[in-house]
Protein backbone atom coordinates (compact mmCIF):
# COMPACT_ATOMS: atom_id res chain seq x y z
CA UNK A 1 0.00 0.00 0.00
CA UNK A 2 1.72 3.40 -0.86
CA UNK A 3 0.83 6.37 0.46
CA UNK A 4 0.93 9.79 -1.46
CA UNK A 5 0.61 12.16 0.79
CA UNK A 6 4.17 14.00 1.33
CA UNK A 7 5.72 13.89 5.38
CA UNK A 8 4.73 16.27 7.87
CA UNK A 9 8.08 18.25 9.16
CA UNK A 10 8.41 17.09 13.42
CA UNK A 11 9.04 19.48 15.89
CA UNK A 12 12.86 17.05 16.03
CA UNK A 13 13.38 18.35 12.06
CA UNK A 14 12.87 22.00 13.11
CA UNK A 15 15.32 21.78 16.54
CA UNK A 16 17.60 20.36 14.04
CA UNK A 17 17.63 22.95 11.46
CA UNK A 18 17.44 25.29 14.51
CA UNK A 19 20.75 23.80 15.98
CA UNK A 20 22.40 23.89 13.06
CA UNK A 21 21.31 27.17 11.64
CA UNK A 22 22.79 28.80 15.32
CA UNK A 23 25.94 26.39 15.23
CA UNK A 24 26.78 28.06 11.88
CA UNK A 25 26.71 31.95 13.25
CA UNK A 26 28.62 30.93 16.29
CA UNK A 27 31.61 29.66 14.72
CA UNK A 28 31.55 32.43 12.34
CA UNK A 29 31.19 35.09 15.26
CA UNK A 30 34.46 33.22 16.72
CA UNK A 31 36.23 32.84 13.74
CA UNK A 32 35.53 36.38 12.25
CA UNK A 33 38.41 38.17 15.11
CA UNK A 34 41.10 35.56 13.74
CA UNK A 35 40.32 36.61 9.95
CA UNK A 36 40.05 40.60 11.30
CA UNK A 37 43.39 40.33 12.80
CA UNK A 38 44.63 39.86 8.91
CA UNK A 39 43.80 43.11 8.02
CA UNK A 40 46.31 46.05 8.61
CA UNK A 41 46.62 47.72 11.04
CA UNK A 42 44.96 51.42 10.98
CA UNK A 43 48.23 53.40 11.12
CA UNK A 44 49.77 51.58 8.03
CA UNK A 45 46.56 52.25 5.97
CA UNK A 46 46.61 56.03 6.92
CA UNK A 47 50.12 56.19 5.60
CA UNK A 48 49.69 54.31 2.55
CA UNK A 49 50.05 57.34 0.48
CA UNK A 50 51.85 60.58 1.38
CA UNK A 51 52.17 63.92 -0.03
CA UNK A 52 55.47 65.46 0.31
CA UNK A 53 56.61 68.92 -0.57
CA UNK A 54 60.01 69.19 -2.03
CA UNK A 55 59.81 73.19 -2.76
CA UNK A 56 62.69 73.81 -0.55
CA UNK A 57 64.92 70.74 -2.04
CA UNK A 58 67.66 72.40 -3.72
CA UNK A 59 69.87 70.81 -6.42
CA UNK A 60 72.48 68.45 -4.73
CA UNK A 61 70.27 68.33 -1.68
CA UNK A 62 68.30 65.37 -0.14
CA UNK A 63 65.54 64.75 2.81
CA UNK A 64 63.93 61.85 3.88
CA UNK A 65 60.27 61.22 4.41
CA UNK A 66 58.65 58.35 6.67
CA UNK A 67 56.03 56.07 4.23
CA UNK A 68 54.92 52.92 5.76
CA UNK A 69 57.66 52.98 8.85
CA UNK A 70 60.27 53.16 6.65
CA UNK A 71 62.54 55.67 5.48
CA UNK A 72 62.49 57.22 2.14
CA UNK A 73 65.31 59.34 0.35
CA UNK A 74 64.04 62.26 -2.10
CA UNK A 75 67.01 63.67 -3.51
CA UNK A 76 67.69 66.09 -6.27
CA UNK A 77 70.48 65.18 -8.17
CA UNK A 78 72.88 67.87 -9.25
CA UNK A 79 73.47 67.46 -13.57
CA UNK A 80 76.92 65.92 -12.38
CA UNK A 81 75.91 63.05 -10.70
CA UNK A 82 73.20 62.39 -13.34
CA UNK A 83 76.15 62.15 -15.68
CA UNK A 84 77.88 60.05 -13.32
CA UNK A 85 74.94 57.51 -13.06
CA UNK A 86 74.50 57.65 -17.10
CA UNK A 87 77.97 56.94 -17.03
CA UNK A 88 78.29 53.38 -15.39
CA UNK A 89 77.97 50.76 -17.76
CA UNK A 90 74.97 47.77 -17.00
CA UNK A 91 77.33 45.08 -17.03
CA UNK A 92 79.68 46.94 -13.43
CA UNK A 93 76.19 46.77 -11.65
CA UNK A 94 75.84 43.96 -9.19
CA UNK A 95 71.85 43.97 -9.86
CA UNK A 96 71.08 44.44 -13.21
CA UNK A 97 67.07 45.15 -12.27
CA UNK A 98 65.81 48.64 -11.89
CA UNK A 99 63.58 47.31 -8.72
CA UNK A 100 61.30 50.16 -9.44
CA UNK A 101 57.20 49.91 -8.09
CA UNK A 102 56.32 51.97 -11.19
CA UNK A 103 57.93 49.89 -13.82
CA UNK A 104 57.90 46.42 -15.04
CA UNK A 105 59.67 43.75 -12.68
CA UNK A 106 62.43 42.91 -15.02
CA UNK A 107 62.90 46.58 -16.14
CA UNK A 108 66.76 47.17 -16.53
CA UNK A 109 68.75 49.03 -14.04
CA UNK A 110 69.91 52.06 -16.12
CA UNK A 111 69.34 55.20 -14.67
CA UNK A 112 66.37 56.83 -16.78
CA UNK A 113 64.86 53.33 -14.84
CA UNK A 114 65.31 54.45 -11.52
CA UNK A 115 65.06 58.35 -11.62
CA UNK A 116 61.61 60.23 -11.64
CA UNK A 117 59.77 60.12 -15.35
CA UNK A 118 60.18 63.54 -16.81
CA UNK A 119 62.63 64.79 -13.96
CA UNK A 120 65.48 62.93 -14.32
CA UNK A 121 67.50 64.83 -11.67
CA UNK A 122 64.45 63.55 -9.14
CA UNK A 123 65.91 60.00 -7.10
CA UNK A 124 62.84 58.57 -4.50
CA UNK A 125 63.72 55.26 -3.31
CA UNK A 126 63.15 53.19 0.10
CA UNK A 127 66.09 54.28 2.49
CA UNK A 128 66.84 50.80 3.34
CA UNK A 129 69.96 48.67 2.79
CA UNK A 130 69.10 45.76 0.97
CA UNK A 131 71.78 43.74 3.06
CA UNK A 132 70.10 43.58 7.13
CA UNK A 133 67.75 46.54 6.37
CA UNK A 134 70.22 49.22 7.77
CA UNK A 135 69.91 52.88 6.79
CA UNK A 136 72.50 54.04 4.45
CA UNK A 137 74.56 57.54 4.57
CA UNK A 138 73.73 59.99 1.86
CA UNK A 139 76.65 61.71 -0.08
CA UNK A 140 79.48 58.81 0.84
CA UNK A 141 81.09 56.15 -0.53
CA UNK A 142 83.16 55.36 -3.23
CA UNK A 143 80.35 56.55 -6.10
CA UNK A 144 79.44 59.95 -3.82
CA UNK A 145 75.45 57.67 -3.82
CA UNK A 146 75.04 55.78 -0.32
CA UNK A 147 77.27 53.88 2.00
CA UNK A 148 75.74 51.31 4.55
CA UNK A 149 78.75 51.57 7.28
CA UNK A 150 77.46 48.46 8.95
CA UNK A 151 79.07 46.31 6.20
CA UNK A 152 80.28 48.43 3.47
CA UNK A 153 77.64 48.14 0.95
CA UNK A 154 78.42 51.03 -1.19
CA UNK A 155 75.33 52.32 -4.02
CA UNK A 156 76.08 55.24 -6.67
CA UNK A 157 74.17 58.22 -7.55
CA UNK A 158 71.34 55.98 -8.75
CA UNK A 159 70.46 53.86 -5.73
CA UNK A 160 71.92 51.09 -7.29
CA UNK A 161 74.09 48.30 -5.24
CA UNK A 162 77.71 48.93 -6.83
CA UNK A 163 79.85 46.63 -3.89
CA UNK A 164 79.66 45.72 -0.84
CA UNK A 165 77.38 42.31 0.22
CA UNK A 166 74.28 44.19 -0.46
CA UNK A 167 72.24 41.56 -3.29
CA UNK A 168 69.71 44.16 -4.76
CA UNK A 169 69.65 47.97 -5.77
CA UNK A 170 67.28 50.37 -3.17
CA UNK A 171 63.71 50.25 -3.75
CA UNK A 172 61.82 52.77 -5.65
CA UNK A 173 58.39 52.81 -4.44
CA UNK A 174 55.56 53.62 -6.26
CA UNK A 175 55.31 57.48 -6.75
CA UNK A 176 54.41 60.21 -9.01
CA UNK A 177 54.84 64.14 -9.24
CA UNK A 178 51.28 65.69 -8.75
CA UNK A 179 52.67 68.88 -9.27
CA UNK A 180 56.27 70.48 -9.48
CA UNK A 181 56.96 70.90 -5.80
CA UNK A 182 54.33 68.14 -4.68
CA UNK A 183 55.67 64.57 -4.82
CA UNK A 184 52.87 61.56 -4.04
CA UNK A 185 54.16 58.55 -2.14
CA UNK A 186 52.34 55.16 -2.59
Amino acid sequence: MSVDHPIEPTRRDFLLIATGAVAAVGAAAAIWPFIDQMNPDAATLALASIEVDVSQVAPGQSITAKWRGRPVFIRQRTDEEVKAAKGAPLGDLKDPVARNANLPSDAPATDENRAAPGKENWLVMVGVCTHLGCIPLGQSGDYDGWFCPCHGSTYDTAGRIRSGPAPENMAIPPFEFTSDTTLRIG
